[in-house]
């Protein structure tokens, strides 16, 4: 089994968070793989920016999803562990990557992200990183 280890960002501008479309039409949070000499949090902003056009600052650490998935091109089970930060930056302008599989990128009301991503882990983060920032009445 293959170990890899990513980063992103749940990042957030007034009441909006930041999402990505990729081709295949998924919604999903910025993140990528952790580079060598690279920290968990070098790599989140970096994937952030890389993703999006985004420059973005962390607030704190969300916490991690770990997940099993099968490399069919390699053949290979990967372990996948993603380490998620709550961020800020200081603009919605956004631009989506091509090259990096995106066709849109948009600041969602904080009401209406959750349910747009893919991923049930992806929706756990958010709603986490929603926590974070809005004050418990």
């Amino acid at each position: 089994m293959v170990e890899e280890v990513s980063a992103g960002g749940v990042v957030v501008f007034g009441n909006a968070i930041l999402l990505l479309k990729k081709f295949n039409g998924d919604w999903v949070l910025p993140k990528g793989r952790v580079e060598k000499n690279e920290s968990l949090e070098e790599a989140a902003l970096r994937e952030v920016f890389e993703e999006s056009g985004v420059r973005a600052e962390i607030i704190e650490y969300i916490g991690l999803v770990n997940y099993k998935f099968r490399n069919l091109k390699e053949n290979k089970t990967i372990n996948k562990t993603v380490h998620w930060f709550l961020m800020k930056s200081g603009s919605m302008d956004c631009t989506p990557q091509k090259k990096e599989g995106f066709v849109d990128a948009l600041f969602v009301h904080i009401d209406k992200a959750e349910n747009l991503v893919r991923y049930v882990d992806e929706r756990n983060i958010i709603a986490k990183g929603i926590k974070m920032i809005v004050p418990r009445k």
